[in-house]
């Protein structure tokens, strides 16, 4: 068995002779053959373990039992408690889940602070078979379909090479003291009864089930690879993104088919589930505006763009306005940030025509000035066009789409807008040949 643990590691390229790997380390049999399989081939490692106060005295107990471990092997031992019940309660968690949340925050700390190359559990080829069969009964894409990943990011699985049949021969040749968790002989959780009922009832029907499965595993491991180079070529051609949001191309996307996977896979990384997913693609040929949430994000369907933002539908958005005394030089809010100066028009004074800049007759203006959101109904006269001309129409002739409709101000002045911020200046208060001082205004 210490042959084949020595090529998978080299073969998953999980790390190097000379890294330092964070045992985590229960108690049970299959983090034992761990610690044992890192002794017998002589590779430097500390153990890591967590009381989860679950199981009274029989947790400490085998939190003294791993602290023994460490002392028999002269390594570094790291323990921490966790009052893992009412973590799960406060934050309206599963034990497991909550257990997981804890455990796996304190771990990556542990490997920062005390330098270790990575975080190794001692997850075996049945626990890849199990979670193949947890995750296929909850619903998943491919990716959920490759069982336990030998790597992923910090942490790394060194057994995945191997049975529970053959772990447990390894400990008795050797010899190996192991704790037994009572919780796993109970059929309380979903994993359990996977282990206890549905596994032996395959191999009723095929006694090489477990060969059969990993087998299958590695196989949609393989494809998902492929698929994955599918996904992200296809990706990077018709998504645009930037700090504030990610923009699909409708065009593009039609063009995919079938639409569900790759949409599935542009979405899922953002909180979107399935059944969101086909309601979106629903909608692509319908009216722009319906907006879609995930616990993070939103989606926008515009006419040429899905547009996803971090907004939260829970968000009450404010109606922020701020006044502009005559004397004022500058406006500085989280959102926005204006300069003010007003400057007598002189035959050699050179307009600065920028879309952050407008160049006001003063004169014109009534002060205090009003800076707000713009809403349905406004109008105004864009300069360089004639008449008056609805906001909304001027945006759809612009192509803004509705995110940035949301974060577009509004200079205005006795209720007439003078500058549509960032965008067209109103014609009614150009600077003219009569115009005698300028009033300028900048975003910056």
């Amino acid at each position: 068995m210490l042959k084949e643990f020595n090529t998978y590691i080299k073969k998953e390229k999980l790390f190097t002779k000379t890294d330092t790997i964070l045992l985590t380390v229960s108690g049970g049999i299959d983090s034992i053959v761990m610690c044992e399989l890192f002794h017998q081939a002589g590779l430097k490692f500390g153990i890591a373990h967590c009381n989860f106060e679950l199981r009274g005295e029989e947790s400490d107990i085998d939190e003294l039992f791993v602290e023994e471990l460490a002392e028999k092997y002269e390594v570094q031992f790291h323990s921490v408690s966790f009052d893992t019940s009412s973590f799960a309660k406060k934050n309206k968690l599963s034990i497991q889940v909550a257990a997981r949340q804890l455990r796996y925050q304190w771990f990556e700390e542990i490997r920062v602070q005390f330098d270790y190359k990575y975080i190794s559990t001692a997850h075996h080829q049945d626990d890849s078979i199990e979670t193949f069969f947890i995750n296929l009964i909850r619903g998943t894409g491919i990716s959920g379909l490759h069982g336990i990943s030998p790597k992923q990011n910090s942490i790394i699985r060194p057994l995945l090479f191997t049975r529970k049949e053959q772990i447990e021969i390894f400990a008795h040749k050797n010899k190996l003291e192991h704790r037994e968790d009572s919780s796993n002989a109970s059929d309380k959780y979903v994993r359990n009864k996977i282990r206890h009922k549905l596994i032996p009832l395959l191999k009723e029907l095929n006694p090489n089930i477990h060969k059969t499965i990993a087998e299958d595993i590695q196989r949609l491991s393989d494809t998902e690879k492929v698929y994955k180079k599918e996904i992200k070529d296809s990706r990077s051609k018709i998504i645009k993104e930037d700090k504030n949001e990610i923009r699909i191309s409708i065009k593009e996307l039609k063009k995919l088919n079938p639409i569900e996977p790759y949409l599935f896979e542009f979405l899922y990384p953002l909180g979107f589930n399935s059944t969101t997913v086909d309601e979106v693609i629903k909608s692509l040929n319908g009216q722009s505006g319906k907006q879609f949430y995930s616990s993070t994000h939103r989606l926008i369907k515009d006419r040429d763009f899905l547009v996803i933002d971090k907004s939260n539908k829970t968000k009450v958005a404010e109606e922020k306005k701020y006044s502009i005394k005559k004397n004022q030089k500058n406006l500085i809010a989280s959102d926005l940030k204006l300069h003010f100066k007003s400057v007598v028009k002189k035959l050699d004074y050179k307009l600065k025509a920028t879309n952050e800049s407008a160049n006001i007759d003063f004169d014109k203006l009534q002060f205090p000035l009003e800076i707000r959101k713009w809403k349905k109904g406004d109008t105004f006269f864009p300069l360089g066009m004639k008449g008056k001309k609805k906001l909304s129409d001027f945006f759809i002739d612009k192509k803004i789409s509705i995110s940035e409709k949301e974060n577009i101000w509004l200079l205005t002045s006795n209720n007439q807008i003078a500058w549509v911020i960032g965008l067209r200046l109103d014609d009614r208060y150009k600077v003219i040949d009569k115009t005698k001082k300028i009033y300028f205004v900048e975003r910056v």
